[in-house]
């Protein structure tokens, strides 16, 4: 389960911004520690957000391949998707991120154009293609919270342009027997509470991980078409959407 940390609208400490930054300035073997209420606690190496082309996943890849025009990297973090846009692909890529210390450490390793921002609050410039990877969705929190995030980035689009995310479908993580209760809960399966720890400090969010097919309903009432470019390995995917007025 892939999660964005620094795009989270609600960052307090920006613990994940500052574990960057340790891991930037002293590269050495460090992890952080995540959970959710779904599932037990997880150690993730720093060195994982700070992985070249070939260390990133497969739909990370195709992204970034798919990428045209000017484009906006959502979640920037510390900018590996945006420094490989901007150096070998020659295409102007701005990074955007909540967090202060991710900008930090992206600027400091070269991404040219940066801005510390919250997405739902940033209205500047518009792109051609905006870019919500490791489950970059995520930021919308909740099911509800998908239409409202989905107009505001439509407001940032240039005419034909698209936006390039991955999610994933957590039903893979229940049971046959507790599939069909979480199925038929009030709260949809993939709205979860995401804490990280590091360094004795912790942090908790709502996040939500959501599947293609409540994508695929919920994108036309945005005014997007939604096509999945391709699966990957563990229940997640990678979709465009596209507006229908284009």
């Amino acid at each position: 389960m892939q999660i964005n940390f620094t795009q989270n609208y609600s960052i307090l400490n920006d613990l994940f911004g500052k574990a960057l930054a340790d891991y930037y300035h002293n590269p050495e073997k460090q992890e952080i520690i995540t959970w959710t209420n779904l599932t037990e606690e997880d150690p993730v190496p720093l060195s994982y957000f700070f992985r070249d082309y070939l260390g990133m996943p497969k739909l990370e890849q195709k992204a970034i391949e798919l990428s045209r025009g000017k484009t906006l990297d959502i979640g920037c973090g510390s900018g590996s998707h945006s420094l490989y846009i901007q150096n070998k692909r020659n295409i102007d890529v701005t990074g955007l991120d909540v967090s202060s210390g991710a900008i930090s450490v992206a600027k400091s390793r070269g991404v040219d154009k940066t801005v510390c921002t919250s997405i739902m609050d940033y209205s500047a410039e518009k792109f051609d293609t905006l870019l919500l990877l490791m489950n970059g969705l995520g930021i919308a929190m909740t099911l509800k919270g998908v239409y409202p995030l989905l107009i505001h980035l439509k407001s940032l689009m240039n005419p034909k342009a698209q936006i390039l995310l991955d999610s994933s479908n957590l039903i893979y993580l229940f049971d046959e027997e507790d599939q069909e209760s979480w199925l038929n809960d009030e709260r949809y399966y993939g709205e979860v509470d995401y804490g990280i720890s590091y360094k004795g400090s912790t942090e908790e969010f709502p996040w939500l991980y959501l599947d293609y097919e409540n994508l695929n309903e919920l994108a036309p009432l945005a005014g997007f078409d939604c096509k999945k470019i391709m699966d990957g390995e563990n229940e997640d995917y990678l979709a465009c959407l596209t507006s229908m007025e284009s």
